[in-house]
């Protein structure tokens, strides 16, 4: 199987920065794209940023230019930097991988356990 493991997480005032860490481990063959999802109490997960092996990204409006998402492709790690953030960032993040395990030719969508950010105004 193909694990994913969050860390970084915690409490920070508004205008604060935090980085969130993620790492795949397992029986892995490839990953494809990476990337961060949130979700706040009574919202639905939202995708946050992704990105490809190629290191294109995608982020959603509300974070383009606060947050940065980068990976290492050796150490299968993938890596949120947020600047400036606000209390509507409050949420569970999670990390996503879409990755080919070695007894597959298919891709699977693969989740961490998630991780609490919480900006206070």
């Amino acid at each position: 199987q193909v694990q994913l493991v969050e860390s970084g997480g915690g409490l920070v005032q508004s205008g604060g920065s935090l980085r969130l860490s993620c790492v795949a481990s397992g029986i892995i063959f490839s990953i494809d794209a990476m990337g961060w999802y949130r979700q706040a109490p009574g919202n639905e997960r939202e995708l946050v940023a992704t990105i490809t092996s190629g290191g294109s990204t995608t982020y959603v409006d509300s974070v383009k230019g606060r947050f940065t998402i980068s990976r290492d492709n050796a150490k299968n790690t993938v890596t949120l930097r947020m600047n400036s953030l606000k209390p509507e960032d409050t949420a569970v993040y999670y990390c996503n991988a879409r990755a080919r395990p070695t007894w597959s030719i298919s891709n699977y969508d693969y989740w961490g356990q998630g991780t609490q950010v919480t900006v206070s105004s």
